[in-house]
């Protein structure tokens, strides 16, 4: 699978750009806020309907103006296909593949699965557990729509469940039938869950160690490890133990919308005693790791973007990166970087083919 091509109206910075792609590398070189990333933004909407930064997509559509348009062309499977995303302000998000409208954007989810390396990803290691169960959340649901369905039943129900405590301490009436019914679709859909992110994590360890120690070149010890209650407690009983205290807190204060995922490096929190070269090449191997687990499970390979990857990065560590993206496990790839020189150097090296686009102030040229 890859982009052939990709066209965008009114999105962020660009009033209009229309760009045709190598099957290999693709780089855009320019200074920083001339639109490097708004181009593999409009990338990840083909991919995941959104954007990667930011959630709210009428702030997408560039100032002054009413819609936003993104079209992109792929070939996958020996065919052609045209996937459309369109939003105009106060509407619903429209997108389309072969000209035929989704009733529900989960369905598109895996059909061109896309993995993003960006800087913004210390999210990962800085904020709190919600961003690395998201980011578990994302590498599953790109290889089973039913894990995304049954994580979309879960989230109602806990909502259902959460607007029922705050009504039993406002109402001072508790109703055992209306809980039983909650708490029965809890368990139901949170422990087949607690299974996938179980079975799925026991793979994408290995996977991900592998990649850390080529990256290091065995330079650190490093771990992930995943957390959850479920993992020494049955899912009715913990709720049954935790009813009192979801009751004076007013919400489901147990459950798999609680799992974690931890980070480590020598045995202790990457967030506290990991340097940021260090966090950068962990953040790293985690999301080829991700690379790597989507292309086994899709059977081809998903698109690449490295948004600014060379910063904090040594020459050593940035030299194996690109060795390993430059392998045949890799296929299309997409690179930001504010030097021009830096991104030819690197890959005249390896002796790879890439497509260099300038970009200035919204506007996109190739270089020949």
């Amino acid at each position: 699978m890859w982009l052939q091509k990709l066209s965008v109206i009114n999105f962020k910075n660009y009033s209009e750009a229309e760009l045709s792609f190598s099957q290999t590398v693709n780089a855009f070189t320019g200074n920083n806020g001339a639109g490097k990333t708004n181009i593999l933004d409009a990338i990840h909407y083909l991919s995941l309907c959104k954007s990667y930064f930011n959630p709210i997509d009428s702030q997408q559509i560039k100032q002054g103006e009413d819609l936003f348009i993104i079209q992109g062309g792929f070939r996958k499977d020996k065919k052609d296909e045209t996937i459309y995303c369109g939003l105009k302000k106060t509407q619903k998000k429209v997108f389309k593949r072969n000209k035929k409208e989704y009733q529900r954007l989960a369905d598109h989810i895996g059909s061109f699965p896309l993995v993003m390396i960006s800087p913004n990803d210390i999210s990962l290691i800085i904020d709190g557990s919600e961003e690395r169960r998201k980011f578990i959340d994302n590498v599953i649901s790109q290889t089973d729509s039913s894990y995304l369905d049954e994580l979309i039943i879960y989230n109602k129900t806990l909502l259902n469940r959460n607007a029922l405590l705050r009504q039993i301490a406002v109402s001072g009436k508790y109703d055992p039938l209306l809980m039983e019914i909650y708490d029965q679709q809890l368990i139901t859909s949170g422990t087949w869950i607690f299974d996938k992110r179980k079975t799925f994590m026991l793979e994408f360890q290995k996977i991900f160690n592998t990649r850390y120690r080529f990256i290091s070149e065995d330079a650190e010890e490093v771990e992930l490890i995943y957390e959850s209650p479920l993992i020494q407690t049955d899912f009715a009983a913990l709720l049954k133990r935790n009813l009192e205290r979801d009751r004076i807190l007013e919400r489901t204060t147990a459950g798999i919308h609680k799992d974690e995922l931890s980070f480590a490096i020598h045995g202790m929190p990457l967030k506290k005693f990991g340097s940021q070269g260090q966090q950068k090449s962990f953040l790293i191997a985690l999301k080829l790791a991700q690379y790597s687990f989507l292309h086994q499970q899709k059977g081809f390979e998903p698109l690449l973007l490295l948004d600014d990857i060379f910063d904090k990065l040594d020459s050593k560590r940035t030299t194996k990166l690109m060795q390993m993206v430059s392998d045949k496990d890799f296929g299309q790839i997409f690179i930001t970087d504010t030097s021009r020189e830096r991104v030819e150097n690197i890959f005249n090296e390896l002796g790879v083919e890439v497509s260099i686009f300038e970009v200035d102030k919204g506007k996109v040229s190739p270089i020949t």
